[in-house]
């Protein structure tokens, strides 16, 4: 997966750091086998004053048996307000799922019944003024949506790697 020209690169806990390809070889051997798999992405974000650091996560659930997880960053030397840090949060969810699901297409990858997207939005605090929009605009690019107490991969995992 490119951006702006750069090839992501994928880290995981166990295995390091990744290339696109391999990180999809590993999806594939942990799904085998098992009838209920989903992929959870999620992201989130953090000032560190001269740049925005997001952190993309995609969690692989095999439901009933666990999971693993993969993520990517990147750096802006951009100024977000709130609002749209969080719809940039949102847009790079629906940008790495749209990028999964062609994937998973050319790679005959039925294993995985569907992918979700988690937003770190909730009825608390500054962010529930959005849940309304945020969650309409990833509702209207085809995904299931979920919001805090319920967006783990955004609110717990992506929010571990933002540093």
């Amino acid at each position: 997966m490119n951006d702006g020209g750069e090839r992501f690169k994928f880290k995981n806990p166990e295995y390091g750091s990744l290339e696109y390809e391999e990180m999809m070889k590993l999806i594939r051997n942990f799904c085998l086998g098992s009838e209920e798999n989903r992929l959870i992405i999620g992201t989130d974000s953090k000032d560190h004053g001269s740049f925005v650091l997001f952190t993309t996560v995609i969690v692989v659930h095999k439901v009933g048996k666990g999971g693993m997880y993969f993520y990517t960053t990147r750096k802006e030397n951009i100024y977000y307000d709130m609002k749209s840090r969080i719809f940039k949060e949102a847009q790079l969810s629906i940008e790495m799922a749209n990028f999964l699901m062609g994937s998973m297409e050319e790679e005959d990858m039925e294993m995985i019944s569907g992918i979700e997207i988690h937003i770190d939005v909730g009825e608390n605090g500054p962010t529930k003024e959005l849940i309304r929009s945020v969650v309409g605009y990833v509702n209207g690019s085809g995904y299931e949506v979920r919001i805090k107490p319920d967006s783990f991969a955004a609110s717990k995992v992506a929010d571990k790697h933002t540093g």
